[in-house]
């Protein structure tokens, strides 16, 4: 048995902030295998856009993959294709569930219709043109850095998070051309990870704020929330302003439609709200919120509601603000969907025009859809099978259209 594999078995003997049980209930799903199709190329004059679709990505140590699911009026999926990213996917260390420990490593940008995957295991950044449900005009460029987990948008601008060495973000201009690396761009995360960096001590999440005047990184052992002040010229402060973290293992990040800033914590499943300063520094608005589940890690905004995954007893929680932005459970249980046999090891969360809640479920290798009802409740619509599970590495990365 390997070094790495001794250590991941070992951790997972144990009960610690990324570990934890599974709990199985009965769920009526309508099930579909997970299939190939061939790329059919559009007409060349289709402006890029994506349309009724849910993007996977498989993080295939061997060849990267993302894997589209068609999404119909009733939420449900079916295959569409597969694509290859043209990189390698990779797998932290001591991963519990998550092979890339991170919210963020796909992304869609409406503005100029295109897919971006990171490829952790190459330290690539994949861009496709999305023309419905078909990926094209595949770029590959290098992310200036190691073991990349994720990538945020804002305007033209796109920054990948490289969670390796000391840890970076490194910009790029989206252009009708592809990704344009950014000069000057480049800033270190001052960590101390090796080039395949340990899962609790690489960075959580880096995000634009919804105005794009600030780039925000969180760090899980460090416990900091590491906010740039960005340039006119779309390149951010030499230093980032370090603030501390309202509650221990600060993971994902999201924001409501004020601008507030909700941050999702590991240690005790909390969540905190923000208000980011001009100047980089944070103004806690409410102390950590618990849900009473295990491990929240990934948090997502649906309309009015926010939906986050416990990755340690595979459930998910959602959220609910009042008009002057004071966060709530949903149900006093903490559990606006609990797991069934093939919901094990809840990961990464996307939405659908705030109706539709997709859950990628990385030991089971599925993924759950679910409509949001008017009171915050979901209903479950859909589950795909045939994902890469989570083994040496799994599947990590999930966006929705």
């Amino acid at each position: 048995m390997s070094r790495h594999n001794r250590r991941r078995s070992t951790l997972r003997k144990r009960t610690t902030v990324f570990g934890g049980g599974t709990v199985a209930v009965a769920a009526v799903v309508a099930t579909f295998n997970v299939a190939s199709a061939h790329q059919v190329s559009p007409a060349p004059h289709a402006a890029p856009k994506a349309d009724h679709v849910v993007f996977v990505q498989g993080n295939e140590l061997a060849g990267n993959t993302i894997h589209v699911f068609r999404r119909d009026d009733e939420g449900r999926l079916t295959a569409a294709g597969e694509y290859s990213s043209g990189g390698k996917g990779g797998d932290q260390v001591d991963a519990p569930t998550d092979s890339l420990a991170s919210q963020g490593s796909l992304v869609y940008d409406e503005r100029s219709g295109r897919l971006l995957a990171v490829n952790a295991g190459s330290g690539t950044l994949t861009s496709f043109a999305v023309h419905g449900q078909k990926l094209t005009d595949r770029q590959t460029v290098s992310t200036g850095g190691d073991f990349p987990v994720g990538v945020t948008v804002s305007g033209d601008l796109a920054y990948v998070m490289n969670a390796g060495g000391a840890g970076s973000v490194q910009g790029f201009k989206i252009t009708p051309a592809g990704l344009k690396p950014l000069s000057g761009s480049s800033r270190t995360l001052g960590l101390k990870n090796d080039r395949v960096p340990l899962f609790s001590s690489s960075p959580g999440q880096a995000a634009f704020t919804p105005d794009g005047r600030d780039l925000v990184v969180t760090t899980k052992s460090a416990n900091t929330l590491e906010v740039f002040p960005m340039g006119r010229d779309g390149r951010p402060a030499h230093r980032a302003v370090v603030n501390k973290s309202a509650g221990a293992v600060p993971f994902a990040v999201a924001f409501d439609t004020r601008g507030r800033m909700l941050v999702a914590e590991a240690a005790k499943s909390g969540v905190s709200t923000y208000k980011v300063r001009h100047n980089g520094e944070l103004k806690l608005l409410q102390e950590s919120l618990t849900n009473g589940q295990d491990t929240l890690c990934w948090l997502e905004r649906a309309g009015d509601f926010f939906f986050g995954g416990n990755t340690g007893n595979s459930t998910v929680t959602g959220y609910r603000t009042d008009a002057h932005g004071r966060l709530a459970l949903t149900n006093a249980a903490g559990i606006a969907a609990a797991p069934s046999k093939k919901s094990q090891g809840v990961i990464d969360i996307a939405v659908a025009a705030d109706r539709f809640v997709y859950v990628q479920n990385a030991t089971s290798g599925t993924v759950d859809g679910f409509r949001v009802g008017r009171d915050g409740a979901l209903t479950k619509v859909t589950t795909v099978t045939g994902l890469p599970a989570f083994g040496e590495s799994g599947m990590e990365g999930i966006t929705a259209v």
